[in-house]
């Protein structure tokens, strides 16, 4: 058996102690700390927050180790039965996939701070915890006594715990699975709106999958008093980091709806249909794969739309995270030079961040508008009879529980059995190519009855110039600008901070000064580099940055508003 032990005292300094036990049958032993977590698909870099990394012998003398890569650490075991692995992990961040320490809370992800042996990867784990008697724990961890056990190391690593005197919790049941619901952190919850809610889209989601994959499942919630939006999944439990607090069952109430919704469709979608090429997860090295649009894009667009199926959501709530997912696409030119199969393989270089301009896309918001058009042209070929929603059961009883990985081509495949047509050129076209999206997306909304709307961006700057400028202490920042517009015509780079139009300081007003000469010669002073540069920017008879929505048709068909009601089922 593997044991460990999370020790919090000393929060004020924000190390975790962490001690490993583990048995040692080799002349040497390999100590792996994992180089990236499932869920955020780039390496993590866990090892620089390890200090005072050292092991011991079953007569607890200290062995020599030797760091053979960036996390991972050879030991000479040829005299030992046993190793005892110590060190302090620094846990100074707090978000959905960090582990973090101070006075009030012990928060583990233990994927990125648990060591691990080939040898032992499979046997069983348990866990102890050196916390203040007052703390309670969060975690879909079985508790035997004084200690908590998982069933090997894949489980481990894929458990976060809480252990905080401030949690407080509820639980609802659907299927003869029981749900927890914890917050930890300054929240007042409304528990009778949030259960009822949280009961709704899941039961929605259950009855799609027939089956719900685990018979526990927790919702771990991490609320701050700052802005905060993340979640990450795990195969029974999930970790939502929310603020700011008194917002929460507020204007962000929605937000917690989403996000939640969204990490419980993961439980099927990732952690049991999950792609080949992470089957099993490999915690050494990247673990490169095409299909984030299955990952990310289907959840994200299912995690939504079950929010509407399930009643949580009326139709303009929905037309709102729909059309965000609109916005993005097109604001983003990207999408003109890099597929989003091209941006999945990618993320492990810079999926998190903008990186390069124009260069690629969202797994995100790509692969939810392609979900989205993909059910819609299921329902369009099988008379509304099967969508989407078939194609991720079938997966999930033809793969998830065969224990296989699905491929790129599997998924393929199971779109066009259920559809019972060749999606051979939409595959190439849209997830493999860069085809621009605007003709299918307008034509799955109209299938629907939905219209979408545009307009010019009512700021000046968008829409009459093609830039998009961020406020800072002396001017604004350019962050943005489209392919063509006049910003870039006239020589305007990004980061260039604009200080004066037609010579008169902005003083917080750009789109204001913009506007006032707008039949006029405008030009823009700009500090690039130290320098101040002075550019006339060209008039040009059209409009760039638009402003997306959706609403519905005045006059749908019959076949339309049949349509959407089976959509909306």
């Amino acid at each position: 058996m593997v044991k460990f032990t999370f020790s919090a005292e000393n929060a004020n300094q924000q190390y975790v102690h962490i001690t490993a036990s583990f048995s040692s049958k080799t002349d040497v032993t390999l100590i792996q700390l994992p180089s990236w977590r499932p869920g955020r698909y780039e390496l993590g870099n866990f090892a620089k927050n390890v200090r005072n990394f050292k092991v011991f012998d079953d007569k607890n003398q200290l062995i020599p180790s030797n760091k053979v890569t960036k996390d991972q650490w050879s030991v000479d075991t040829r005299h030992t039965e046993n190793i005892r692995v110590e060190y302090n992990y620094y846990a100074a961040e707090l978000n959905a996939g960090s582990t973090f320490l101070d006075d009030t809370q012990l928060y583990v992800n233990p994927v990125n701070c648990c060591v691990f042996t080939k040898e032992t990867f499979n046997q069983e784990v348990e866990i102890s915890l050196t916390i203040p008697y007052s703390w309670e724990v969060a975690s879909s961890m079985k508790k035997e006594g004084t200690v908590w056990k998982v069933e090997n190391t894949e489980e481990l690593l894929d458990t976060p715990f809480i252990a905080s005197a401030g949690l407080q919790h509820r639980t609802y049941e659907v299927g003869g699975t029981l749900f927890y619901v914890w917050f930890n952190g300054e929240v007042k919850p409304d528990w009778d709106r949030l259960l009822k809610d949280f009961e709704a889209f899941t039961i929605s989601q259950i009855e799609k999958f027939s089956e719900f994959p685990v018979e526990e499942y927790h919702f771990l919630n991490q609320i701050v008093p700052y802005k905060a939006y993340h979640g990450v999944e795990h195969q029974k439990s999930t970790v939502i980091y929310l603020g700011p607090s008194y917002a929460v069952f507020e204007e962000y109430y929605s937000e917690l709806l989403g996000v939640s919704s969204h990490e419980l469709y993961h439980t099927w979608n990732v952690k049991a249909i999950r792609p080949i090429d992470m089957y099993p997860y490999d915690f050494t090295q990247e673990n490169y794969s095409e299909l984030g649009y299955i990952c990310e894009g289907v959840t994200t667009y299912q995690g939504d739309l079950f929010l509407l199926k399930s009643g949580v959501f009326n139709l303009d709530q929905y037309f709102k995270e729909l059309t965000n997912q609109l916005q993005r696409h097109f604001d983003n030119p990207g999408r003109f030079h890099y597929s989003v199969a091209e941006s999945s393989f990618d993320t492990w270089l810079d999926g998190y961040v903008p990186g390069a301009p124009g260069r690629k896309v969202s797994i995100y918001t790509e692969g939810c508008l392609l979900a989205f058009v993909t059910d819609v042209m299921i329902r369009r070929e099988t008379g509304d009879k099967y969508g989407l929603d078939e194609v991720m059961k079938r997966l999930y009883f033809d793969f998830a529980l065969q224990n296989k990985g699905v491929s790129g081509e599997d998924y393929q495949k199971m779109v066009e059995t259920v559809a019972g047509t060749s999606f051979q050129s939409f595959f190439d076209d849209y997830f493999y190519g860069t085809r621009p999206f605007e003709s299918i997306i307008v034509e799955s909304l109209e299938y629907l009855g939905i219209d979408l709307e545009h307009s010019p961006s009512p700021v000046y700057s968008e829409g009459k110039l093609g830039f998009k400028a961020q406020k800072t202490e002396n001017g604004f920042t350019i962050k943005a600008m489209f392919p063509g517009s006049p910003a870039e015509i006239a020589g305007l780079m990004l980061e260039d901070e604009i200080v004066a139009v037609n010579n008169y300081h902005c003083d917080g007003e750009l789109n204001k000064w913009l506007s006032y000469f707008d039949d006029d010669v405008k030009t823009v002073t700009v500090r690039r580099a130290g320098r101040m540069l002075s550019f006339v920017l060209p008039e040009v008879n059209r409009f760039f940055y638009n402003k997306y929505s959706l609403k519905l048709m005045k006059d749908p068909n019959s076949h339309q508003q049949k349509a959407l009601r089976h959509w909306m089922k």
